[in-house]
């Protein structure tokens, strides 16, 4: 599996993201936001958490604008696997490549710590290592994690089997207590929680290995 993770001004997980992914048996490859296209080959984008560009204006909003962002968004469009953490899922929603917006949590505080996650699907190529209801231990680390969509929106999230992952409880206010999200081809996985910083005893936890094992095992598989 060749994957690709991008960095922009004011990421801060895209080290932590390329150490998951190659500890998972990928060939990861670090691309700028001022790149205008992906290395050859590449099978997964991963666009990682922080603070791009420092969120002047909405999360993932200036970032989705940068030249990078076009081959990104080409990608998915050709079938390609995109997988956003926090502030990657918010790049993937600024992009339309996921329906729906991040919003200011509902208490307006920043969450960072480790909370409860209910895995909801596994089928896609991100959640097959879990199974369903599975319990998980996973850090978040955002202000802006509110997911919200329309009563319509998340109707077809349900009725399609797109909701990844839900908290148990919820912590930010968001609709369903949803957490992660996937395309309707079930290609582009964008989610709040970091499973790259729980992939290390020393982390606190590794129940995000299975994560990126199962994509790795899906990628090279195809």
């Amino acid at each position: 599996m060749k994957a690709a993770v991008i960095t922009f001004p004011g990421s801060n997980c895209d080290r932590d993201l390329r150490v998951a992914l190659t500890r998972a048996g990928a060939e990861v490859a670090q691309v700028w936001h001022k790149d205008d296209a992906l290395p050859a080959g590449t099978d997964l984008v991963a666009v990682p958490g922080g603070f791009s560009f420092g969120d002047y204006l909405r999360c993932g909003a200036i970032a989705a604008q940068s030249p990078i962002a076009r081959a990104l968004r080409a990608h998915a469009e050709r079938g390609g696997y995109v997988l956003g953490i926090c502030n990657g899922f918010q790049v993937l929603t600024e992009l339309g490549l996921l329906p729906g917006a991040l919003m200011r949590n509902s208490g307006l505080t920043f969450i960072a710590r480790p909370v409860a996650l209910e895995v909801v699907t596994t089928d896609s190529a991100f959640t097959a290592g879990y199974t369903k209801g599975q319990k998980l231990d996973i850090p978040v680390a955002h202000h802006d994690g509110n997911y919200q969509i329309e009563a319509e929106g998340l109707a077809e999230l349900e009725a399609q089997d797109r909701i990844a992952f839900r908290y148990a409880p919820g912590i930010n206010g968001s609709v369903a207590d949803i957490a992660g999200v996937l395309s309707a081809n079930r290609r582009v996985l964008g989610m709040m929680p970091h499973p790259e910083r729980a992939v290390e005893t020393v982390q606190g936890g590794t129940d995000g290995v299975a994560m990126f094992a199962a994509l790795a095992s899906a990628l090279v598989a195809a």
